[in-house]
């Protein structure tokens, strides 16, 4: 590490001790989900891992999926985590959610493996999986459940849920189900994390999962987040561990750059469509996100004007703020003196989305992480 990259780093530590950030761990979010074509991008996983970062977090739509590139990257690395950040619960059975990640664990050596869970919306549950959106969050808590029974191989797996339920007695059963033990035996303790925004996940999340991936989390989201948080934690399970044990990621769009307004610019198409066109009219979590960071006329009239084809017009109504909320735009010195506050309090790791290494690099100085990396 050079002279420069030394003075960035501690710089990056005095930001960091002066705002209560210690401790940071840095995630690489792989955006795999949203390409027509599928190019893994290994050597920078790779140099993600050298560099001291704790996680890399694939994402699945209505396209490429979360856990097969899991897989492949297990063969070519040795240390760093793999997440999803998220896998859809319609798109498989808990059950099988729990078979894959107990193989992948295992081909990746061991405690690697987090998988991250999320509802998705209903628009894809119902368009694209031809599962009946129902009621998610009961949803989540019975999905929950019985992955955390195939983990641990305590009995055979039974759940008497009322969205899932284990023997299956439904409408088509010929009542010959038989509660079954998973035959692997896996890392009991692989990590659940679960995505969320509204409070009632927000909630599950602390009572029954080990880490939080939060939409809308803002500035103030340790406020925001606050009271269903509480509530959660008060229900906590004592095998989970206690608050202090839970992860908290949030997301950092990263780019180093002489022009800001310019890199503020290139984000708004992508925003903007998926504040105003991922999700109904009803049920929009892009939408609902933005508001919850502290913008909720801007939020609404987006998705008015994109659900009205005034795609432009709802472009223009972006505010530059809310892009850079969350984000890191500038040169290496800005971003740097920009960095302690870009860490709302409550996370206890960022992810970090950009193409570029470099920038890669200069999270890794600030946050600390290449000088504590063991590879």
């Amino acid at each position: 590490m050079g002279d420069s990259a030394h003075e960035c780093t501690g710089f990056g530590n005095q930001l960091r001790a002066r705002a209560g950030v210690t401790d940071l761990k840095l995630g690489y979010g792989l955006e795999l989900y949203r390409g027509a074509d599928l190019a893994v991008p290994v050597e920078t996983v790779q140099l993600c891992e050298s560099l001291g970062y704790d996680v890399v977090w694939t994402a699945e739509a209505y396209g490429s999926d979360a856990m097969t590139p899991l897989a492949y990257l297990a063969a070519v690395t040795k240390r760093i985590r793999l997440g999803t950040a998220v896998v859809q619960i319609a798109a498989r059975t808990p059950a099988a959610t729990a078979m894959q990640a107990m193989t992948i664990d295992a081909m990746a050596g061991g405690n690697r493996v987090v998988v991250g869970l999320g509802v998705s919306g209903p628009q894809i549950v119902e368009g694209w999986y031809g599962r009946p959106w129902g009621k998610p969050n009961t949803m989540l808590r019975d999905y929950v459940n019985i992955m955390r029974q195939v983990f641990r191989r305590e009995g055979p797996v039974e759940h008497a849920g009322s969205q899932i339920a284990l023997p299956y007695r439904g409408p088509g059963s010929i009542g010959q189900g038989k509660a079954l033990k998973s035959i692997m035996h896996g890392n009991a303790e692989i990590p659940i994390w679960l995505a969320s925004g509204a409070p009632l996940n927000t909630q599950l999340a602390a009572e029954v999962a080990d880490g939080w991936l939060p939409m809308g989390y803002g500035p103030d989201g340790a406020d925001v987040f606050a009271e269903p948080l509480d509530r959660g934690f008060a229900k906590r399970d004592a095998r989970l561990g206690d608050r202090e044990s839970f992860e908290t990621f949030v997301n950092l769009t990263v780019e180093i750059t002489d022009d800001v307004a310019a890199a503020i610019a290139r984000r708004k198409p992508l925003r903007t469509m998926y504040i105003g066109g991922m999700g109904s009219q009803t049920h929009n979590y892009h939408r609902d996100a933005m508001a919850r960071a502290g913008f909720p006329d801007e939020a609404a009239q987006i998705q008015e004007l994109v659900l009205a084809g005034r795609r432009d017009e709802a472009i223009a109504v972006m505010p530059d703020e809310y892009i850079e909320q969350g984000s890191l735009f500038g040169s290496t010195r800005r971003i740097t003196e920009k960095f302690a506050a870009a860490v709302p309090k409550g996370a206890t790791g960022v992810t970090i989305r950009t193409d570029q290494t470099e920038a890669l690099e200069l999270l890794a100085d600030l946050a600390g992480t290449r000088d504590t990396n063991q590879i």
